[in-house]
């Protein structure tokens, strides 16, 4: 069995672009991209190529060690360091940004990559589709449960064997209410469930 996590908001118990977008004072669009991209208003490709834009230019390293300390929801993280083998993060946020955050995790992970140059991310070179994330591991036979929380996972969902909608950083995209298999708002009771799982 193989759990696989959306990262921000969902194992981080906040999002991180806003962050980036506020420590460099270009919240305004961020936060409004991110708004209407979690309620899936706005799809996730053409939000991110956007708000890489945006925030392209920024100093990578700097992001980086901005990213480094984003707080984890404690129990989950204790889940995943117990079960490190069988837990995997699944993030369309640049792995250039979020490396040392990842290495904090602690477990496998997969996500968008970009070209950098100059310490600036200069172009996107794949944008992470979650839902290719499962199907390979269910093509090895492996079970898979996907937690998330935004529209951005509803692919990755709907191909999971089991579904787990977090809305403990923000209620969960609308969209992931008619596929969810389960649906949870507290952490004890997310990794109450988890455990039932093993």
């Amino acid at each position: 069995m193989k759990f696989l996590f959306d990262l921000d908001g969902t194992v981080t118990s906040m999002e991180t672009l806003p962050l980036i977008a506020e420590h460099f004072n270009v919240q305004d669009e961020i936060m409004e991209l991110t708004r209407q991209t979690v309620q899936g208003n706005v799809p996730f490709v053409e939000s991110f190529i956007k708000r890489v834009g945006i925030l392209g230019q920024l100093p990578v390293n700097e992001v980086n060690d901005l990213l480094s300390s984003v707080p984890l929801y404690p129990r989950l993280q204790e889940f995943i360091s117990a079960n490190k083998e069988q837990c995997v993060i699944v993030t369309g946020n640049l792995s250039c940004w979020c490396e040392s955050l990842l290495k904090r995790i602690g477990c496998e992970y997969y996500c968008s990559e970009g070209q950098v140059e100059n310490n600036q991310v200069v172009k996107i070179n794949t944008i992470l589709r979650k839902e290719q994330v499962v199907d390979t591991l269910k093509a090895a036979g492996e079970t898979v449960v996907f937690v998330g929380d935004g529209n951005n996972d509803l692919e990755a969902m709907r191909h999971a064997d089991i579904a787990i909608a977090a809305g403990m950083t923000h209620s969960p995209a609308k969209s992931l209410f008619a596929i969810t298999d389960y649906l949870f708002f507290d952490e004890t009771a997310l990794c109450r469930q988890l455990n039932l799982l093993l």
